[in-house]
Protein backbone atom coordinates (compact mmCIF):
# COMPACT_ATOMS: atom_id res chain seq x y z
CA UNK A 1 0.00 0.00 0.00
CA UNK A 2 2.54 2.66 0.48
CA UNK A 3 4.14 1.96 -2.92
CA UNK A 4 0.82 2.59 -4.01
CA UNK A 5 0.66 5.93 -2.43
CA UNK A 6 4.69 6.64 -3.13
CA UNK A 7 3.12 6.25 -6.99
CA UNK A 8 0.50 8.50 -6.37
CA UNK A 9 2.85 11.14 -5.34
CA UNK A 10 5.36 10.68 -8.24
CA UNK A 11 2.39 10.79 -10.80
CA UNK A 12 0.60 14.11 -9.24
CA UNK A 13 4.25 16.01 -8.98
CA UNK A 14 5.63 14.84 -12.07
CA UNK A 15 2.12 15.76 -13.97
CA UNK A 16 1.38 19.09 -12.83
CA UNK A 17 4.51 20.06 -14.33
CA UNK A 18 3.76 18.63 -17.79
CA UNK A 19 -0.38 19.69 -18.00
CA UNK A 20 -0.07 23.20 -19.04
CA UNK A 21 2.44 22.63 -21.62
CA UNK A 22 -0.07 20.08 -23.47
CA UNK A 23 -3.18 21.36 -22.07
CA UNK A 24 -3.62 23.28 -25.60
CA UNK A 25 -2.72 20.19 -28.17
CA UNK A 26 -5.34 18.98 -30.24
CA UNK A 27 -4.93 16.94 -33.53
CA UNK A 28 -8.22 16.68 -35.36
CA UNK A 29 -9.41 13.19 -37.03
CA UNK A 30 -6.73 10.53 -36.26
CA UNK A 31 -7.40 7.15 -37.36
CA UNK A 32 -7.51 4.67 -34.11
CA UNK A 33 -5.05 2.28 -33.69
CA UNK A 34 -4.76 -0.64 -31.37
CA UNK A 35 -1.34 -0.88 -28.99
CA UNK A 36 0.40 -4.17 -28.78
CA UNK A 37 0.06 -5.66 -25.32
CA UNK A 38 1.73 -8.76 -23.86
CA UNK A 39 1.50 -10.27 -20.20
CA UNK A 40 3.82 -9.93 -17.83
CA UNK A 41 2.99 -11.39 -14.57
CA UNK A 42 -0.25 -9.25 -13.35
CA UNK A 43 0.73 -6.45 -15.90
CA UNK A 44 0.60 -5.81 -19.15
CA UNK A 45 3.11 -3.34 -21.41
CA UNK A 46 1.72 -1.69 -24.18
CA UNK A 47 4.00 -0.50 -26.59
CA UNK A 48 2.64 2.40 -28.89
CA UNK A 49 3.58 5.03 -31.37
CA UNK A 50 0.19 6.64 -31.48
CA UNK A 51 0.16 9.30 -28.89
CA UNK A 52 1.01 11.74 -31.17
CA UNK A 53 -2.84 11.68 -32.69
CA UNK A 54 -4.38 12.50 -29.37
CA UNK A 55 -5.74 15.25 -27.36
CA UNK A 56 -5.85 16.81 -24.07
CA UNK A 57 -9.28 16.29 -22.61
CA UNK A 58 -9.70 19.41 -20.13
CA UNK A 59 -9.46 23.03 -21.51
CA UNK A 60 -8.68 25.89 -18.45
CA UNK A 61 -6.54 23.34 -16.94
CA UNK A 62 -5.84 23.84 -13.71
CA UNK A 63 -4.50 20.58 -11.48
CA UNK A 64 -4.44 16.90 -11.12
CA UNK A 65 -6.48 16.80 -7.94
CA UNK A 66 -6.66 12.70 -7.47
CA UNK A 67 -4.20 10.19 -8.69
CA UNK A 68 -4.56 6.93 -10.27
CA UNK A 69 -4.33 3.91 -7.71
CA UNK A 70 -5.32 3.33 -4.10
CA UNK A 71 -6.35 6.55 -1.66
CA UNK A 72 -8.09 7.38 1.09
CA UNK A 73 -12.16 8.30 0.70
CA UNK A 74 -12.03 11.54 -0.90
CA UNK A 75 -15.67 11.73 0.76
CA UNK A 76 -14.44 11.16 4.58
CA UNK A 77 -13.25 8.37 6.28
CA UNK A 78 -10.34 5.92 6.72
CA UNK A 79 -10.91 2.97 4.36
CA UNK A 80 -9.09 2.80 1.43
CA UNK A 81 -10.46 2.43 -2.29
CA UNK A 82 -9.57 2.36 -5.92
CA UNK A 83 -9.48 5.14 -7.81
CA UNK A 84 -9.69 4.16 -11.44
CA UNK A 85 -8.65 7.40 -13.22
CA UNK A 86 -6.95 10.90 -12.50
CA UNK A 87 -9.08 14.27 -11.52
CA UNK A 88 -8.16 16.90 -13.64
CA UNK A 89 -9.47 19.77 -12.08
CA UNK A 90 -10.83 23.14 -14.31
CA UNK A 91 -13.39 25.99 -13.70
CA UNK A 92 -17.26 24.47 -13.71
CA UNK A 93 -18.03 24.58 -17.32
CA UNK A 94 -14.45 24.46 -19.15
CA UNK A 95 -14.96 22.55 -21.69
CA UNK A 96 -14.33 18.74 -22.14
CA UNK A 97 -12.95 17.39 -25.61
CA UNK A 98 -12.40 13.84 -26.90
CA UNK A 99 -9.60 12.00 -26.23
CA UNK A 100 -8.74 9.75 -29.06
CA UNK A 101 -11.94 9.79 -32.32
CA UNK A 102 -14.10 6.71 -31.05
CA UNK A 103 -17.81 5.28 -30.73
CA UNK A 104 -19.97 6.59 -27.61
CA UNK A 105 -21.07 3.23 -26.60
CA UNK A 106 -22.39 4.75 -22.82
CA UNK A 107 -23.97 7.69 -21.89
CA UNK A 108 -25.73 8.04 -18.12
CA UNK A 109 -26.16 10.19 -15.35
CA UNK A 110 -27.53 8.01 -12.07
CA UNK A 111 -24.29 6.70 -10.50
CA UNK A 112 -21.40 8.56 -8.70
CA UNK A 113 -19.87 8.97 -11.78
CA UNK A 114 -22.59 11.56 -12.27
CA UNK A 115 -23.14 12.88 -15.85
CA UNK A 116 -21.11 10.99 -18.12
CA UNK A 117 -19.83 9.70 -21.36
CA UNK A 118 -17.98 6.64 -22.31
CA UNK A 119 -16.06 6.25 -26.06
CA UNK A 120 -14.70 2.77 -27.36
CA UNK A 121 -11.63 3.93 -29.83
CA UNK A 122 -10.51 0.27 -30.94
CA UNK A 123 -9.34 -1.62 -28.06
CA UNK A 124 -9.22 1.54 -25.68
CA UNK A 125 -12.40 2.75 -23.28
CA UNK A 126 -12.17 6.45 -22.35
CA UNK A 127 -14.55 7.76 -19.61
CA UNK A 128 -15.36 11.06 -18.65
CA UNK A 129 -17.11 11.79 -15.48
CA UNK A 130 -18.99 14.54 -13.34
CA UNK A 131 -20.28 16.54 -16.61
CA UNK A 132 -22.77 19.39 -16.75
CA UNK A 133 -26.13 17.89 -18.08
CA UNK A 134 -28.37 15.44 -18.20
CA UNK A 135 -29.51 12.12 -20.30
CA UNK A 136 -32.11 12.19 -22.40
CA UNK A 137 -33.93 9.23 -24.52
CA UNK A 138 -35.34 10.22 -28.04
CA UNK A 139 -37.33 7.58 -29.64
CA UNK A 140 -35.19 5.17 -27.86
CA UNK A 141 -31.72 6.76 -28.36
CA UNK A 142 -29.97 8.01 -25.58
CA UNK A 143 -28.37 11.40 -25.33
CA UNK A 144 -26.01 13.55 -23.37
CA UNK A 145 -27.49 17.21 -23.38
CA UNK A 146 -26.15 20.06 -22.08
CA UNK A 147 -28.22 22.80 -23.94
CA UNK A 148 -26.55 25.75 -22.24
CA UNK A 149 -23.24 24.54 -23.45
CA UNK A 150 -24.00 23.89 -26.64
CA UNK A 151 -23.68 19.83 -25.89
CA UNK A 152 -25.74 17.21 -27.90
CA UNK A 153 -24.33 13.69 -28.02
CA UNK A 154 -26.20 10.29 -29.02
CA UNK A 155 -25.08 6.61 -27.58
CA UNK A 156 -23.76 4.99 -30.91
CA UNK A 157 -22.26 8.34 -32.36
CA UNK A 158 -18.83 8.27 -34.01
CA UNK A 159 -16.92 11.33 -32.19
CA UNK A 160 -13.77 12.54 -33.76
CA UNK A 161 -10.26 13.12 -32.05
CA UNK A 162 -10.22 16.99 -29.96
CA UNK A 163 -13.97 17.34 -30.44
CA UNK A 164 -15.84 19.09 -27.09
CA UNK A 165 -17.92 16.30 -25.71
CA UNK A 166 -19.41 18.36 -22.58
CA UNK A 167 -18.47 20.79 -19.66
CA UNK A 168 -16.99 20.70 -16.20
CA UNK A 169 -19.66 19.91 -13.63
CA UNK A 170 -20.25 18.83 -10.70
CA UNK A 171 -22.68 15.84 -11.03
CA UNK A 172 -22.15 12.65 -9.14
CA UNK A 173 -19.99 11.77 -6.43
CA UNK A 174 -17.70 15.25 -6.06
CA UNK A 175 -16.32 17.44 -3.73
CA UNK A 176 -15.43 20.06 -6.54
CA UNK A 177 -15.28 20.70 -10.14
CA UNK A 178 -13.36 18.12 -12.36
CA UNK A 179 -12.82 16.08 -14.67
CA UNK A 180 -12.19 12.17 -13.66
CA UNK A 181 -11.03 11.02 -16.58
CA UNK A 182 -10.78 7.03 -17.14
CA UNK A 183 -8.86 4.90 -19.30
CA UNK A 184 -9.09 0.96 -20.44
CA UNK A 185 -7.48 -1.16 -22.80
CA UNK A 186 -9.05 -4.78 -23.38
CA UNK A 187 -11.25 -3.80 -20.36
CA UNK A 188 -7.71 -3.16 -17.98
CA UNK A 189 -7.25 -0.06 -16.27
CA UNK A 190 -4.51 2.05 -17.61
CA UNK A 191 -2.82 4.84 -15.33
CA UNK A 192 -4.18 8.17 -17.43
CA UNK A 193 -1.02 9.76 -15.90
CA UNK A 194 1.37 7.53 -17.75
CA UNK A 195 -0.04 7.83 -21.21
CA UNK A 196 0.00 12.14 -20.81
CA UNK A 197 3.88 11.30 -20.22
CA UNK A 198 4.04 10.13 -23.52
CA UNK A 199 1.53 11.72 -25.10
CA UNK A 200 4.02 15.25 -24.18
CA UNK A 201 7.11 13.34 -24.82
CA UNK A 202 6.28 12.14 -28.48
CA UNK A 203 4.87 15.59 -29.34
CA UNK A 204 7.52 17.21 -28.00
CA UNK A 205 9.87 15.05 -29.80
CA UNK A 206 7.43 15.66 -32.80
CA UNK A 207 7.50 19.24 -32.53
CA UNK A 208 11.38 19.43 -32.61
CA UNK A 209 12.83 17.18 -35.09
CA UNK A 210 9.88 15.71 -37.34
CA UNK A 211 9.95 12.27 -36.36
CA UNK A 212 7.91 9.90 -34.66
CA UNK A 213 9.19 7.83 -31.47
CA UNK A 214 10.28 4.57 -31.33
CA UNK A 215 7.78 2.08 -30.14
CA UNK A 216 10.41 0.91 -27.49
CA UNK A 217 10.91 3.88 -26.06
CA UNK A 218 6.86 4.07 -24.86
CA UNK A 219 5.53 1.99 -22.49
CA UNK A 220 2.36 2.20 -20.61
CA UNK A 221 1.38 0.10 -17.81
CA UNK A 222 -2.00 -1.74 -17.72
CA UNK A 223 -3.29 -3.12 -14.51
CA UNK A 224 -5.54 -6.31 -14.26
CA UNK A 225 -8.83 -5.00 -13.49
CA UNK A 226 -10.04 -7.96 -11.52
CA UNK A 227 -8.39 -7.16 -8.47
CA UNK A 228 -9.79 -4.37 -8.05
CA UNK A 229 -13.20 -2.56 -7.50
CA UNK A 230 -13.57 1.32 -8.94
CA UNK A 231 -14.45 3.62 -6.45
CA UNK A 232 -16.20 5.05 -9.75
CA UNK A 233 -15.75 8.57 -9.19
Amino acid sequence: MNQQRQKVLVSGATLLILGLSIASVVTLLPKPESARAREVKSTKVNKSNAWLAASFPVENFQAYTSAFGYRRSATGGDNWEFHGGLDIAAPQGSYIRNWWAGKVIKVGDRNACGTHIVIKSGAWEHTYCHMEGHVESVSGRRYLVDRTGGIQIAEGQQIPTGIRIGRVGMTGRTTGPHLHWGLKYDSNYVDPAMVLREMFSQQQIARKTGSTVDAQQSQVIIEESKYTRDSGY
